[in-house]
């Protein structure tokens, strides 16, 4: 059995918290403690327990987060996350294990978490074993749904289309929409069930009924457009040949 690394949240942003607690929920050795929105909060969660890895944003109101590391006499291990990557300097000057910049990808984070975990198995050699476990597959994700916190399964997802800063999740149950951009939600699902056709859409591999032209027939009767650009990319998915579009 892992030994589990406890880590803290800092960031004013909502969408941000919600897409790390999507992040962490899919690693089984990481246990959020809390998902903060200010630094003097993050503050008070480390005054009263012990933490080994903090997620902190920069830019954030009354203090940031170099400032709330600096006023720590003992931080956790830092990994920072932050749209701008103007403050790396500072960063690495507070030997953060890693600088993630906005938007991060489940790729990018996990590599960052690795290499937080071997800093934190040098400093508990005996806590945690050499080779870390793959992460289990997830089989579902959790998004803004007005005022609460929805869970999507992968399985219940026919199609994702992009509203500018919003996107739509049609559903089997029902359709929501929720405040993130196309390649946050991307990044997140797993890139073996969906695939992106057109700028604007994303689907669900075994949701796709039939191919007509440059429409793609969907199980739920919609139809989604296919970009000349994804139709490549399409066809080896499904195994579609050139000979078989003529």
């Amino acid at each position: 059995m892992d030994q589990m690394i406890t880590c803290l949240v800092v960031d004013d942003e909502p969408y941000a918290r919600d897409l790390m607690e999507n992040y962490i929920s899919r690693i089984p050795y990481l246990q959020a403690v809390a998902f903060c929105e200010k630094a003097f909060d993050a503050i008070d969660v480390l005054q009263q327990q012990s933490v080994d890895l903090l997620f902190s944003d920069i830019q954030m109101p009354n203090i940031n987060g170099i400032e709330m590391i600096r006023s720590l006499s003992n931080p956790p291990f830092v990994i920072f996350a932050t749209a701008s990557p103007d403050y790396a300097v500072d960063g690495f000057e507070l030997d953060a294990v890693d600088y993630l910049v906005k938007p991060i990808s489940f790729e990018r984070f996990l590599k960052a978490v690795n290499k937080a975990r071997g800093h934190i198995q040098q400093k508990r050699p005996q806590a945690l074993p050499a080779a870390p476990p793959a992460p289990p597959v997830a089989n579902h994700l959790f998004v803004k749904d007005g005022y609460k916190l929805s869970k999507i399964l992968f399985e219940d997802i026919y199609y994702i289309e992009g509203m500018k800063d919003y996107i739509k999740l049609v559903c089997k149950q029902k359709n929501v929409i929720t405040y993130m951009r196309m390649k946050a939600i991307e990044d997140a699902l797993p890139e073996d069930q969906f695939i992106r056709i057109h700028k604007s859409y994303i689907v669900r591999v075994q949701a796709i009924k039939s191919i007509i032209g440059n429409t793609a027939e969907l199980i739920n009767n919609e139809s989604v457009i296919i970009s000349k650009s994804c139709r490549a990319d399409l066809n080896k998915r499904l195994g579609i040949s050139g000979s078989q579009e003529k």
